[in-house]
């Protein structure tokens, strides 16, 4: 079986966020899947299995399987294309854990359609500010994660959360974001999943599912520039149609090879 590496959500290799994808040629049980995920040692990795006009797809990180990732999906896409194991003028259908989501193609970028998943006002648990360290403007969640918006983009940066007590919180993660004082972003975000066995995603698609209807709701825009602020850093874009996600990146191929076992 091939097994690739990827960086998703960068033009430049070694930034972004990496991701395994794993192509299958025959179905495999859970319990290999996450020991190859665990071997990676990524925050995801993909697997892809071909079925009927589309692919079967699945999600791990080192210790988990999770129901909707971003960036593993567009390296999976990215590799389907790469590799020519799909034409470029296709459009990829995954079935997922979240539903059908779709990739197409676009002059070196990939746009994913991916559900909406708006955050709800709550109060904060117990151990969330306290653990991230900071004040926060607003607090909501969805289905998966807290999404906590700061006052600026220096806060967002700048903190270093106590990832230990955070993971105590009954959640996928927490989305920290603010305004960005860069004129070629609308706003900036980090994410953090300890609970996951993540202690920070360099950058998190499936977080701008929240983050997305969040600052189109606040800034009024159709079409949204978004940065994700880790150390690798990564940059998306991101618009809301028909009730849906639409966040589209670039990919960069770095590793590549068999996987024997």
């Amino acid at each position: 079986m091939k097994i690739f590496q990827v960086d998703a959500f960068t033009d430049k290799a070694f930034q972004g966020n990496p991701a395994g994808v794993c192509i299958l040629e025959e179905p495999r049980d859970d319990a290999w899947m996450q020991h190859v995920a665990a071997e990676m040692n990524l925050s995801e990795t993909a697997f892809l299995r071909k079925r009927g006009d589309g692919y079967h797809l699945r999600w791990f990180t080192p210790t988990v399987e999770v129901e909707l990732c971003g960036h593993a999906t567009l390296a999976g896409a990215h590799i389907l294309w790469e590799r020519e194991i799909e034409s470029g003028d296709k459009e990829l259908r995954f079935e997922t854990l979240s539903g059908i989501l779709t990739a197409t193609r676009d002059e070196g970028w990939i746009e994913l359609n991916f559900p909406l998943e708006p955050a709800t006002e709550t109060a904060p648990p117990a151990n969330l500010l306290e653990s991230l360290g900071v004040d926060a403007i607003f607090v909501g969640k969805n289905r998966f994660d807290y999404l906590v918006e700061v006052k600026s983009e220096e806060t967002v940066r700048g903190m270093a959360p106590d990832c230990s007590r955070l993971g105590q919180v009954s959640c996928r993660g927490i989305i920290v974001t603010s305004l960005s004082h860069n004129p070629e972003y609308d706003f900036v975000s980090r994410f953090f999943a300890p609970a996951a066995g993540i202690n920070e995603d360099p950058v998190t698609g499936s977080a701008h599912c929240c983050l997305g209807p969040y600052w189109q709701d606040k800034l009024g825009k159709k079409k949204l520039y978004a940065c994700q602020a880790s150390k690798r850093g990564g940059f998306l874009t991101v618009r809301i149609a028909e009730n849906r996600t639409h966040i589209a990146g670039q990919a960069v191929t770095v590793m590549s090879g068999e996987l024997l076992a």
